[in-house]
């Protein structure tokens, strides 16, 4: 650990990046071991009072900074107090990483989920998605979360889909990629004449989430069905809209701005949410 002092001497700029690499591996530490040291809590804690003597943090900054040394300087040794502790360390690296201009991508969070126990799952039988040319890891691993989350049986993926195994697919998905089943076609299920496609779910129970449908709050979801969500630029493709739209239709959620658009996982996540809610009813 970088003495104190040498620390307060180096320039602004290398000052708040050495302390944001000591914050976020401490964290890093922390997330895998449960619990902090006393004596780096206590050498953090010092770290954090010195940063706090930095004016040219704004006041808000300052504040989070003092409550953040106040926390380490009480952690005792092997504390298990994860929610204060970790906070701490957390709002320091983000403090410091806002400071210098960085900021980490969604993926690159810190979580403890990523062991999940598979007999907690609750699923609804025949609840089934199907992610079309979905390319971003990023949205293949929000989407993994939001399906298992509200009780999807099992995903389908397309030919040419983010891989589930991807690093920022893993790590947005927080273990769920391991827990919620999950299938790769070799060939796209909906192109070629109706007998030469082979799709291993019924064709009567598909819908898609596509502009154009039946508003969310109107529509009517199957008790088992396959919910097709596609491309982020594209969106579904022609031949899987039309299977859709001879089986049960589209559902659409209504927006009221600018934008007029959602992101694919987050527009995913409303209407999985609210499927699964009509199920709990029936």
């Amino acid at each position: 650990m970088i003495p104190i002092n040498k620390l307060a001497d180096l320039p602004r700029s290398q000052r708040l990046r050495k302390a944001s690499k000591l914050f976020g591996e401490a964290e890093h530490r922390f997330v895998l071991s449960g619990y902090l040291l006393a004596e780096e809590a206590e050498y953090l804690g010092r770290v954090t009072e010195m940063l706090a003597g930095d004016k040219d943090f704004c006041g808000a900054a300052l504040d989070a900074l003092k409550t953040a040394q106040e926390s380490l300087s009480s952690v005792r040794e092997n504390s298990t107090n994860s929610e204060e502790t970790r906070r701490a360390l957390n709002t320091v690296y983000h403090l410091l990483l806002a400071e210098i201009g960085r900021y980490q991508a969604d993926w690159d969070f810190l979580g403890q989920e990523g062991s999940l126990d598979p007999s907690r799952r609750r699923p609804f039988p025949g609840m089934q998605v199907y992610l079309e040319d979905i390319r971003s890891p990023f949205n293949v691993g929000a989407m993994f979360r939001a399906a298992e989350s509200f009780g999807a049986e099992k995903i389908w993926l397309s030919p040419l889909c983010a891989d589930p195994r991807h690093k920022r697919a893993e790590r947005t998905a927080m273990g769920c990629v391991d827990i919620l089943p999950w299938e790769r076609f070799s060939a796209d299920p909906f192109t070629g004449t109706a007998g030469s496609r082979v799709v291993p779910f019924s064709e009567d129970s598909l819908f898609a989430l596509e502009t154009g449908g039946t508003p969310l709050g109107d529509f009517v979801f199957p008790s088992r069905g396959i919910l097709i969500a596609g491309s982020e630029e594209l969106g579904i493709s022609p031949q899987a809209l039309a299977a859709a739209d001879t089986s049960l239709g589209r559902v659409s959620i209504p927006t009221w701005g600018a934008k007029g658009s959602l992101n694919v996982s987050v527009a995913f996540g409303i209407v999985m949410q609210v499927w699964a809610s009509q199920l709990t009813k029936l």
